[in-house]
Order: C-alpha cells, then sequence, then structure tokens
C-alpha cells in the first residue's frame, strides 16, 4: 500500500522521483563536463611530458586518458538513462568547469599534481552526486558514483606514493 507522499510524489519509468531525477542528471552532466576537463589535461600532460620518467609517466597518463574517456561515455549514458540530455559542447565543459585547466605541463612534479589537484576536485561533485542519489535509492547512480569515487582515491594514494607525500 502507497503512503500519501508515494502517491502525489510523481516517479519516472525507473520508480525514481522525477524531480530529485532530474537533479541528479543536472549533477551528472556537470561531472561530465569536468571529466572532459580533466581528459584534457590528460591528453595534454601525455604528449608533453619531458624527462627522465619520461616512459613511465607516458604510458600511465595514457592509461589515465583512456580509462576518463569511458567513464566519460558511462556518465553521458547514465544522464540519458536518467531521462537527461548529456551536455557536449566545449561552451557547456567551459561553462561548468571546476577544474585547474593544465596547459602546456611537461614537468613530472607538475603533472601528477595536476592529476591529484583534478582528482580531488572530481571527488568532491562525485560525493555531492552519491549523497543526492543515496536519497532516492538511485543504485545505478550510486554504484558508478562509488566505483569512480573508489578508484580515484586509489590513484590519488598512488600518485602521492610516486611524489613521497602523506595522504
Amino acid at each position: 500500500m502507497k503512503t500519501k507522499k508515494e502517491k502525489t510524489e510523481a516517479t519516472n519509468i525507473l520508480g525514481l522521483p522525477v524531480k530529485e531525477t532530474e537533479v541528479i542528471a543536472a549533477e551528472l552532466n556537470i561531472l561530465l563536463s569536468n571529466f572532459q576537463i580533466y581528459y584534457q589535461n590528460l591528453r595534454g600532460i601525455h604528449w608533453n611530458i619531458r624527462g627522465k620518467r619520461f616512459f613511465d609517466l607516458h604510458v600511465k597518463f595514457e592509461e589515465l586518458y583512456n580509462d576518463a574517456q569511458l567513464k566519460i561515455d558511462m556518465i553521458a549514458e547514465r544522464v540519458l538513462t536518467l531521462g537527461g540530455t548529456p551536455l557536449h559542447t566545449f561552451e557547456d565543459y567551459i561553462k561548468n568547469n571546476r577544474l585547474e585547466v593544465g596547459k602546456n605541463v611537461s614537468k613530472d612534479v607538475d603533472a601528477v599534481q595536476l592529476i591529484m589537484t583534478s582528482l580531488s576536485d572530481l571527488l568532491k561533485i562525485e560525493r555531492v552526486i552519491l549523497d543526492e542519489s543515496d536519497k532516492i535509492n538511485d543504485e545505478g547512480t550510486n554504484s558508478m558514483m562509488s566505483d569512480f569515487i573508489t578508484e580515484q582515491e586509489k590513484t590519488i594514494w598512488m600518485m602521492k606514493a610516486w611524489s613521497e607525500e602523506e595522504i
């Protein structure tokens, strides 16, 4: 039997409340925009890295941008699943960007620091989405955010270890 609140609250085909789902889709579009900036940063440092650690870092940065590209697709598809339209213009990405844009980063320490800072900023966005999706039992978004967060926290830890910094 439905409660009075459940009777008045509109749900979508997924059984999620419409208004809250629209908010989550909008937040996912912000994450999508920021992941696009992160991806471009990774491409730039992959192309421009120099120095004695070139061979190791060049490969690692390629691994990271390939992973980011997969996540971008997952985020866009989640927006679509929730009934939204994924942002897809550079204008939208820049408008919603919260990350530092790395330009001509060629030093290993600067590149790793940019990655750690970017991941930290992405984590902030993801935790907001995780909190909001948890409130409406949106397990699909919840699961995706949890997986992203776990993986990015580990990457930050590894980058900190490489930098010989404390967490």
